[in-house]
């Protein structure tokens, strides 16, 4: 336990951010699986739906560091690809 106060408030931010950058990284996956599900069920409306609400999402966090911004580049470029291929 921490036993300073700058170490108890350290300890006090510490849970704040872990909480709200699970709470932003469960969000982010979400978005990305919404993307995935409209793409198995072949339905393409709702897929560029999805994906359009899923590129802000990962340019905003890939921007603050959460994810690379190649990974964030690689999954909007491979989720475009297969919404192009649904024809």
């Amino acid at each position: 336990m921490a036993n300073t106060t700058q170490a108890r408030k350290r300890a006090r931010q510490s849970e704040t951010r872990r909480e709200r950058n699970a709470s932003q990284r469960s969000m982010l996956r979400s978005t990305i699986k919404k993307v995935v599900k409209a793409i198995e069920t072949k339905d393409k409306a709702a897929a560029e739906s999805a994906y359009k609400e899923m590129v802000p999402v990962l340019d905003r966090y890939s921007t603050r560091g959460m994810i690379h911004k190649n990974k964030a580049a690689r999954h909007k470029s491979r989720l475009s690809a297969h919404i192009k291929s649904l024809a």
